[in-house]
């Protein structure tokens, strides 16, 4: 096929964005593909160009744009196929404080959270105990964040998040375990003939930080030997189950398809709890979702091919249905 690689972007993530696509073309190149970029930074309005004479469109983009849905709508009005979640799903899932009103409403277990959309009034403190995490509502790879550990550290902290700007979610820090677990469709032939996108969950990794944050943060998730991840998670087999479960009704509820990932911390008082869903899952040499995908027997390659796969049978071009890409 003939793809377009979309990459780079101008969200505080483009240098994951720019990483993650250098190893994505390099496996579409192995796969037989002619492969050129394209960086939205550069001009947004030149996508229908860009476009022109593609087979595919794969987003390797991640925040906004990328992850917000608008280049997703972008090529659904151009009429090229892309791999992963639909615009809706997209815009749904980047927002942190949306995702968790749709996980409580489907009975998912995810921690309360308060909206911050301008710096709050001096004295102001949340509606529940310290220690609180305050990090970006739309933002990901952990950045523009704060661990608030007392209320003497919350108006610092509000002050330094809200002088980058945006828009921030804050929550109780809990306490447990970080695991991670992907999503990944499979195309198969129902009783009647029909080729169906069925999800399936992938082997949870378990994720110890060695960056010294006592969290995933930036330098754990993207720098070599940033944190320790075992792919299956030493969990137990109870507790992997219900973690895949939870992963799979979280991927559906917010109407996504082809791939995700859910981020969870696994609690001694309520189990494992959603922290957020990624539409646009890492595809860099410590990325999460590709070692799931090695734990069953799936290439970086293979793992490629099948999302191109993907996104042609759930965009029309292979006639797949089911596919709840809203």
């Amino acid at each position: 096929m003939n793809i377009l690689l979309i990459q780079g972007g101008w969200s505080t993530e483009r240098d994951v964005s720019l990483s993650g696509a250098k190893v994505v073309r390099a496996a579409m190149e192995r796969l037989g593909h002619t492969v050129q970029t394209y960086d939205p930074a550069e001009s947004l309005a030149h996508l229908p160009d860009a476009v022109q004479g593609k087979d595919f469109a794969y987003i390797a983009l991640h925040g906004c744009p990328g992850e917000d849905g608008i280049i997703q709508a972008m090529l659904e009005r151009l009429g090229v196929p892309y791999q992963g979640a639909g615009p809706a799903g997209s815009l749904t899932a980047i927002d942190k404080h949306a995702s968790k009103a749709l996980y409580a409403a489907a009975g998912l277990p995810t921690a309360p959270s308060v909206l911050l959309h301008t710096l709050p009034a001096a004295g102001w403190v949340p509606p529940f105990a310290f220690p609180v995490f305050v990090k970006s509502n739309t933002g990901g790879s952990s950045l523009n964040m704060a661990y608030v550990a007392t209320a003497q550290e919350l108006r610092p902290a509000l002050e330094r998040l809200f002088a980058i700007g945006g828009t921030y979610i804050m929550e109780p820090a809990m306490q447990g375990v970080e695991v991670t677990c992907g999503i990944l469709g499979t195309l198969e032939l129902d009783a009647a003939g029909t080729m169906q996108e069925m999800p399936k969950a992938l082997p949870p990794i378990l994720i110890k930080a060695k960056s010294g944050a006592g969290f995933f943060d930036y330098q754990s998730k993207y720098a070599q030997g940033g944190a320790e991840e075992i792919c299956p998670a030493p969990i137990g087999e109870e507790l992997t189950q219900k973690v895949m479960d939870l992963a799979l009704q979280a991927h559906k509820a917010l109407g996504l398809c082809g791939y995700s990932r859910t981020d969870f911390i696994l609690t001694q008082e309520h189990g494992p709890m959603i922290l957020e869903t990624n539409t646009l899952p890492g595809m860099t040499a410590t990325s999460l979702l590709p070692q799931e995908a090695a734990a069953v027997g799936l290439s970086f390659d293979s793992l490629i091919e099948r999302l191109l796969a993907l996104g042609l049978a759930s965009r029309g071009k292979g006639k797949a249905t089911g596919r709840g890409n809203n």
